[in-house]
């Protein structure tokens, strides 16, 4: 784990809202200083003040991820006003809900700009002041999406799957050079936050996450563990789990099971306003926070990454109980033993 002899300084691009946001406020309550990275001054403002009611300290900068030159503007200041980054999440995103051939070219490469190569700028800007201090850890928020594509999102299931891939073999260069940075990659689940209703749109029914969904704040808890956690990836939600491991058994089994299920279940009953705004290209205005609409729906805690998280503890607690096992049952066998001898 990090050393905490000083304040972390922490990055996260897309911190003006949702799973960002939550992040923000997860490393606040652990005393972090943030450097925010969004589009909207407004929203990162909001989500400046709730880090400082939280006891931490941030600078915000409205960049647009998708400008390497601006990205790398912001890594310039955060340091100058903050110090030496120790920590880099990069989770801005966006999509476009719509079959692929009512998809613009400059939809798609938007998508693509924002999600890949947006990761990539971060990326890139964290890297140029971490590998000369040997030093550093940079968190990808990926997506079970990357794993097993579904349809009505393939720019954004594209995206994420070119994370992943150029994540790895920058991982394989790192441990060429026995550099001490870190990379890796948290794989979200459907999330309630609020780009259900400021993605764009092409269906006749408002986005929705795909089920089961979770809280934001299981995510940004999930980022808080492997930044400070030598894990090479790290699934959220057993969802995560079942389809990235599904699609290895049975990719031909789940392009069926998704295209009966993915295109409804991506769509809730209430008709879509066509012509409500859109983050696509510029930021949607107002402060939606870190929670979308779907608060009923979604669970506020995850077993299954409190087990991943804790792996070393219950193997340990799984030993001891296979061994306690194996006392109780040597002694009842010795016991009946000696009862069998006695008569």
């Amino acid at each position: 784990m990090r050393s905490q002899q000083r304040q972390e300084i922490v990055v996260i691009t897309g911190a003006g809202a949702g799973l960002g946001r939550a992040t923000a406020r997860e490393f606040a309550r652990h005393g972090a200083q943030l450097g925010l990275i969004a589009r909207s001054q407004a929203r990162l403002e909001a989500v400046k003040s709730e880090v400082e009611a939280l006891g931490g300290r941030a600078v915000a900068i409205s960049a647009d991820v998708a400008d390497a030159g601006q990205v790398e503007r912001a890594a310039e200041r955060i340091e100058a006003e903050l110090g030496p980054i120790d920590i880099w999440v990069n989770d801005a995103m966006t999509t476009v809900f719509s079959p692929f051939h009512e998809m613009s070219a400059e939809e798609f490469q938007r998508v693509t700009e924002v999600t890949y190569l947006g990761n990539v700028n971060g990326t890139r800007a964290a890297l140029k002041r971490m590998r000369p201090r040997d030093r550093g850890t940079i968190v990808q928020v990926g997506s079970a999406l990357a794993y097993r594509p579904i349809p009505l999102q393939t720019a954004y299931c594209g995206a994420k799957h070119a994370i992943k891939g150029y994540t790895e073999g920058l991982r394989c260069e790192l441990l060429s050079e026995g550099s001490q940075v870190h990379v890796t990659i948290v794989e979200m689940p459907g999330l309630n936050t609020p780009q259900f209703d400021w993605c764009r749109n092409h269906l006749p029914k408002r986005a929705r996450p795909v089920a089961p969904v979770y809280q934001p704040e299981v995510g940004a808890r999930a980022i808080y563990w492997a930044a400070h956690h030598r894990r090479r990836q790290l699934y959220v939600g057993i969802s995560s789990l079942l389809t990235i491991w599904g699609n290895r058994i049975a990719p031909g089994l789940l392009d069926r099971y998704l295209a009966r299920n993915a295109v409804g279940g991506q769509q809730t009953s209430e008709d879509e306003m066509p012509e409500r705004a859109d983050n696509l290209w510029q930021p949607v205005k107002g402060d939606q926070g870190a929670r979308g609409r779907f608060n009923r729906q979604a669970h506020a805690g995850s077993m299954q990454l409190q087990m991943t998280t804790h792996r070393r503890e219950i193997g340990l607690a799984a030993g001891a109980a296979v061994l306690f096992g194996a006392v109780v049952c040597r002694a009842r066998h010795k016991r009946r033993k000696r009862l069998a001898k006695r008569h």
